[in-house]
């Protein structure tokens, strides 16, 4: 979606422009109003939260120091992390790793975030809190945000529009409401949160990858 692979096939359309038509310049210049926030946080750990923060900044704009260091403080109270510029990733706890990265993706005023796995590694608190903050950001800054995730609980909160994805197809598409009375088998299967019955496919699947050795376990989700 941010166009660092090319699609095979299709097109990515972003502020009426096609990534697969856009030369590298023309692709940089669109990523600039992007944000990003990865599922592990990408933090640089051996600099300081305001230096992360503050690091799109330095090597997308000419902007003075002065005004930078202002910018950083205010992208940090803006997710709850005023007071923390100074210290190190290793030394903030899960969630305010992942608070410190949504401020980094907020550092260059995008008009869409990309969220991976927001609520990945994080307890049921903490993990509210991120989709209030989420939230937040749509309803203050009027921001797209993009979302992949799996937790059911995160979606009733933050999702306006939901898609399913089933073995890299759209298998469902619209409201939540709407999605959940979508009949396909792995949507509803989702949705009642049933364990897999291995198939016959996934069974020669699983062959494939042993060299024809029959493997018999219990698996907890699909592949």
């Amino acid at each position: 979606l941010v166009g660092l692979i090319r699609p095979d096939a299709g097109t990515i359309v972003f502020d009426g422009m096609d990534f697969t038509e856009m030369s590298d310049q023309e692709r940089l210049e669109a990523r600039k109003r992007m944000g990003m926030c990865f599922q592990g946080s990408a933090l640089f750990g051996s600099m300081t939260v305001g230096e992360n923060v503050s690091l799109p900044l330095h090597e997308h704009t000419r902007l003075e120091q002065s005004t930078i260091d202002i910018m950083v403080k205010i992208k940090l109270e803006l997710v709850g992390l005023g007071g923390f510029d100074n210290y190190l990733p290793s030394e903030l706890s899960g969630g305010m790793k992942k608070r410190a990265g949504l401020a980094r993706a907020m550092a260059m005023d995008p008009h869409v975030i990309f969220y991976d796995e927001p609520s990945a590694g994080l307890d049921p608190v903490v993990a509210a809190g991120l989709d209030v903050l989420i939230c937040k950001m749509k309803q203050t800054f009027g921001l797209t945000s993009v979302i992949v995730t799996h937790e059911l609980p995160s979606v009733e909160v933050v999702a306006d529009r939901v898609l399913m994805l089933h073995r890299g197809t759209i298998v469902a598409m619209g409201t939540l409401d709407e999605v959940k009375q979508v009949d396909h088998p792995y949507v509803q299967q989702f949705f009642e949160r049933r364990a897999n019955e291995e198939s016959a496919d996934e069974e020669a699947y699983i062959q494939s990858l042993t060299g024809g050795v029959k493997i018999k376990a219990k698996r907890a989700g699909g592949f």
